[in-house]
């Protein structure tokens, strides 16, 4: 059959408009590049360029040399906000890229990723991704991407005014209530070169500015100030659960091995 002929022509013309339309179905606001690959590569690709500029900005900063040693979010470094105490060295460059890798695909936020991502491909929420496999890397690489945004944004900001991110434990001795009202203020609150407590600005404007700036790439469903303004809702609250977990657990830890070790001490 030739190409002139009219079934043919037909043909053509009619799936020429199908896939005109099919285009018109997707994603508003998304480039070429982001049609042509799939979600799980465009989110590996974004989250390395994020790298690359958080550790030009965190190694740039002035009087910063990486091999400096600072204080670890696991150990007992601070006092419960708005107090001073122990020793505090500011964050370094080096230590600030890191934070920026461990919080973006560390353990911990990888777990995260395939528990949210397997929650929403249960309830085939957004149905735009859909079920099955597809759908669950569709969402898992939608969430990588503003995660890494959010924390590139967090470690670059703060680098310009010296905001720390990383979360600093109760000191020993504490209650219960204050290590909780540690929790929740450092979730709004950030340490300062000087080792007093602020308002965490760069964190603010991460989280916030993350969720309405993935507008520009989410589906339809969720590209809206409605939809942003509760990821960042959820954004703060799970800032706030990863506080806790960082507060606790090294004593949970420390109690099972300890009840572990005297078991086994006991045995004949």
């Amino acid at each position: 059959m030739s190409l002139f002929e009219p079934t043919t022509g037909v043909r053509s013309a009619g799936l020429f408009c199908q896939r005109l339309r099919t285009a018109k179905t997707r994603p508003r606001h998304i480039p070429w590049v982001a049609v042509l690959l799939p979600r799980g590569l465009r989110a590996g690709a974004i989250l390395l360029l994020l790298m690359l500029g958080v550790s030009r900005t965190t190694f740039g900063q002035a009087g910063v040399t990486p091999a400096a040693q600072g204080a670890p979010e696991d150990q007992s470094a601070s006092a419960h906000p708005n107090q001073t105490a122990s020793p505090f060295e500011p964050i370094t460059g080096r230590q600030r890229f890191l934070w920026f890798v461990v919080n973006t695909i560390g353990p911990a936020q990888l777990a995260g990723g395939v528990l949210s991502a397997g929650l929403g491909t249960a309830r085939n929420d957004p149905r735009t991704y859909g079920p099955g496999w597809a759908g669950f890397g569709d969402r898992y690489g939608m969430r990588l991407t503003g995660v890494s945004t959010g924390n590139a944004i967090e470690a670059s900001a703060g680098a310009l005014w010296g905001e720390d991110p990383r979360y600093f434990r109760s000191l020993r001795g504490k209650s219960f209530r204050a290590r909780i009202a540690s929790v929740v203020e450092q979730t709004f609150l950030a340490r300062h070169p000087d080792g007093t407590f602020h308002p965490a600005y760069a964190r603010f404007l991460a989280i916030s500015g993350n969720n309405y700036l993935s507008n520009t790439w989410r589906t339809d469903s969720e590209a809206n100030d409605t939809a942003a303004g509760w990821r960042t809702l959820i954004g703060f609250g799970g800032r706030m659960a990863g506080n806790a977990f960082k507060e606790f657990w090294p004593s949970v830890k420390d109690r099972l091995f300890r009840n572990s070790a005297g078991r086994a001490q006991a045995q004949p």
